[in-house]
């Protein structure tokens, strides 16, 4: 199913309505699609390099929305059927201490999530699931999710095709890296 899923996505980046198509994926990658639309991007920014930019703000602002979607999933979902399954098994109060905790680092949270290949929609039902102040969320996501588009759309405009296989091979890599050393940075600042 999932190679089905991503052969499908592939093939709409030959479509007339390419930057349509990625920006379903794109929107609804970010709650509830397995397939990320970096697989959609990269061949259209190759196709049409020119259009590189404009198709990394599409990517980018349509995901933002279906974070949106994913944090009213969870804001939703959660008061509607896990809280009644936490609060019959008595761990209600266990689940407001771990609202704290998610949000006490949910901007790196939704940061890491945005940029890296964790599933960026786990963070955003988490995020609606523990209440995270919503311009929280709607900035950070707009960081993350810009920063990975933007990187992708540069390297493909800048070097093409050749970067094409870096990318889908190594690039989560490079990301995962790149918060690490990001955050490892800032707990340095923060306790030197």
């Amino acid at each position: 199913m999932i190679r089905s899923l991503y052969d499908w996505t592939l093939s709409l980046a030959h479509h007339p309505r390419a930057l349509w198509a990625l920006a379903f994926v794109a929107f609804i990658e970010s709650s509830v699609f397995p397939i990320p639309p970096d697989l959609l991007m990269i061949p259209m920014i190759i196709a049409t390099p020119r259009r590189a930019f404009l198709i990394a703000a599409v990517a980018t602002i349509a995901s933002v929305l279906g974070g949106l979607l994913g944090y009213a999933i969870g804001m939703f979902a959660f008061e509607g059927i896990g809280q009644p399954i936490l609060e019959s098994l008595g761990k209600a109060d266990s689940m407001e201490a771990f609202n704290d905790r998610f949000n006490g680092v949910g901007f790196w949270a939704v940061l890491i999530a945005g940029l890296t290949p964790f599933p960026y929609k786990v963070i955003t039902i988490m995020s609606g699931w523990t209440a995270m102040p919503v311009g929280t969320f709607i900035i950070t996501s707009i960081i993350a999710r810009a920063l990975r588009f933007f990187i992708i759309a540069t390297l493909l405009w800048k070097f093409g095709e050749p970067i094409r296989d870096f990318i889908e091979k190594r690039l989560g890599l490079m990301f995962t890296l790149f918060c690490v050393v990001l955050v490892g940075g800032f707990f340095m600042v923060r306790y030197l």
